[in-house]
């Protein structure tokens, strides 16, 4: 597993480019797909991981990594006609996909999609009220500086909620996470054309941090209460950080 004090990326396995790249491609079926991948679980753990962000009305509220949208659209059902919610990818095939759901679930608040890198997040610091992540953070060249930034952008007493496969740590329940990402997953993908694109996960888990890691992590760059809940048999996870203290 990665070093908790500072993870680094191995350059064996699909980074950046290529991961911005895998996700272009499949926009035109990355919906249908995580329907069929999950049972349609996603959206249940997704619910989960907008409750925890503890958005609420008339809050600013951002997620990261928004893909086609799917945690965007539950904040901003949350945040309602008085809030704001902005969605930022590196994907502009995922955000035009995302643009094309908001116009007919949720018109209104509008939602704001951005083009931007979650190392780099444009926006002034404390300016948000809450924040989400959907199967982002795995994917992230940097997983410290990734998490720096979204602490610099949230605003004190704000939450954030980051969902994401996890590695279980109970033997048999991890080779049966292996068995199901080789003998479903990736099959499924496969009749799609989309083999190579849904083949990186397995690999991508195995240098993901585990919950304990996680938390480190996030206490590093500041997030002063960070916990780490395991949810679908350790399967998933999602971390929950807070950060604390008043704008000077």
């Amino acid at each position: 597993m990665p070093n908790a004090q500072c993870p680094m990326p191995n350059t064996q396995y699909p980074m950046t480019n290529e991961i911005q790249s895998i996700f272009n491609r499949i926009a035109p079926v990355y919906d249908q797909l995580n329907d069929w991948l999950s049972l349609g679980q996603h959206r249940i753990w997704k619910e989960m991981a907008v409750k925890w962000s503890a958005a609420k009305s008339g809050d600013t509220a951002l997620d990261l990594c928004c893909g086609s949208g799917d945690l965007a659209l539950r904040l901003a059902r949350r945040v309602g006609a008085t809030g704001k919610v902005y969605g930022v990818d590196f994907s502009p095939n995922l955000l035009e996909k995302a643009k094309e759901r908001s116009h007919w679930q949720y018109p209104q608040p509008a939602i704001a999609w951005i083009e931007a890198d979650v190392l780099n997040l444009p926006f002034e610091d404390n300016q948000f009220d809450a924040a989400t992540m959907g199967y982002g953070l795995r994917n992230v060249k940097d997983i410290p500086r990734s998490l720096q930034e979204l602490y610099r952008v949230l605003k004190p007493g704000a939450k954030a909620a980051i969902l994401d496969f996890h590695r279980p740590s109970n033997p048999q329940l991890r080779a049966f996470q292996q068995l199901y990402l080789d003998s479903f997953v990736v099959p499924v993908a496969s009749y799609l054309g989309l083999k190579e694109e849904y083949a990186y996960i397995g690999p991508s888990l195995d240098r993901f941090p585990i919950g304990r890691e996680q938390i480190e992590l996030a206490r590093q760059v500041g997030f002063a209460v960070a916990t780490h809940y395991p949810i679908a048999n350790g399967m998933m996870g999602v971390l929950v950080l807070s950060k604390l203290g008043v704008i000077s």
